[in-house]
């Protein structure tokens, strides 16, 4: 495994995305654990994206211009239901202080797994990304796929959790200021009504 591969992975797992804001959110609202719950949940959304681009259903949504518009929609909806979740100060990513009901783990992970799963770009990007970095003279290319995919998820996996320590450490001076908290709210809800128009001027 190359140290090209590593660190395009690493910038890849830093650069601020759907993910991040995703775990930075569950971390503010369940401190370190909501956090790791989160991360874990963005992480496993990679495998399907990853298991496309290795059985070849990658290649149907830059072939089909409905598969791709159809999945890409269901990405920018799901995004402004989680803008809309978050000014509602409701679901997994309520801002709640500490002492709070606990959010359910399995509706923090699944909500994480549909922020990537609902990407049309995440598998065409899988599909170009990981075969630039398969040797033509090493192992059987399937295998090679497994341990990059694998890498790229540990990696990303690693770099959320730091997101998710971040946020947590400074959980809470943000629930302890009532004007913060609104703040931050409006803050991520504009952040994921960006990302989804982001994704939605998306072309194949």
């Amino acid at each position: 495994m190359s140290v090209e591969f590593l660190l395009t992975s690493l910038v890849l797992a830093v650069t601020p995305g759907t993910g991040v804001v995703f775990t930075v959110a569950a971390a503010l609202s369940q401190g370190a654990r909501g956090g790791a719950v989160a991360a874990l949940g963005c992480t496993l959304g990679i495998v399907p994206h990853v298991a496309a681009a290795m059985t070849g259903l990658a290649a149907v949504l830059p072939a089909s211009a409905v598969a791709f518009t159809v999945l890409k929609y269901l990405g920018v909806a799901y995004l402004l239901y989680l803008a809309w979740s978050t000014l509602r100060e409701h679901g997994a990513l309520r801002l709640e202080p500490a002492g709070g009901p606990p959010r359910s783990p399995r509706q923090v992970v699944v909500s994480a797994v549909l922020v990537n799963l609902l990407n049309p770009k995440l598998t065409i990007f899988f599909l170009a990304f990981l075969p630039q970095f398969v040797r033509d003279d090493g192992a059987l290319p399937l295998l090679q796929m497994l341990q990059l995919s694998g890498a790229f998820m540990a990696v990303t996996f690693v770099v959320f959790l730091g997101y998710g320590w971040a946020a947590a450490a400074v959980r809470p001076h943000v629930l302890s200021r009532p004007s913060v908290l609104t703040w931050m709210r409006r803050t991520f809800a504009a952040a994921f009504v960006a990302l989804g128009a982001r994704l939605a001027l998306a072309e194949r």
